[in-house]
């Protein structure tokens, strides 16, 4: 920012400073996406440390892993596990690999670092959580992951469902 400084010596009344206002926003900060089934999920942008579109050929399978992880995949130097998000959250629909770019949302939650893949990412949109419903249209195994869900004015046939970072994360689902 630049001063002026000769308006702090002129006559000019500075009493009363006058600053742009800032468009208020209400609710929580959160990046919207897709998993290959269509469904519109969101994750708080808090958590989300970088969104990455990356050849398939980048993400390394490993053998007798988890049939949720694609593989690991070189995250800044630190080798992270990338798993299809949607695939986790019970759709039957995969992540196509074939594709020429996947899209990967790196998370992080205290030390835990992971990425997901997604089909793409959407927007970022401010999203009030006192305004969550309860999540219509998702199997029972996948409501353990959602905060809640939205629907977006007046269009009853698009749902958003917060997810909930912290109980992905620490999923028993994982191991298995």
């Amino acid at each position: 920012m630049v001063f002026d400084l000769d308006v702090l010596s002129s006559s000019v009344d500075t009493s009363v400073v006058t600053t742009p206002s800032l468009e208020q926003r209400e609710g929580e900060l959160c990046l919207t996406f897709f998993v290959p089934s269509g469904k519109k999920f969101a994750l708080p942008a808090v958590g989300i440390r970088e969104v990455i579109s990356t050849i398939a050929d980048r993400i390394t399978p490993i053998p007798n892993a988890s049939p949720l992880l694609l593989g690991t995949f070189n995250w800044r130097g630190q080798v992270i596990w990338v798993a299809d998000l949607g695939q986790f959250l019970g759709d039957t629909v995969l992540v196509n690999t074939d594709r020429t770019e996947v899209s990967i949302l790196v998370v992080e939650e205290q030390e835990t670092v992971m990425g997901f893949a997604i089909y793409s990412v959407a927007n970022t949109e401010w999203l009030n959580i006192s305004s969550l419903t309860s999540a219509q249209g998702l199997s029972d195994s996948t409501l353990s992951f959602v905060k809640g869900g939205y629907v977006p004015g007046d269009q009853e046939n698009e749902h958003l469902y917060l997810l909930d970072q912290v109980a992905i994360l620490s999923s028993a689902r994982w191991a298995s």
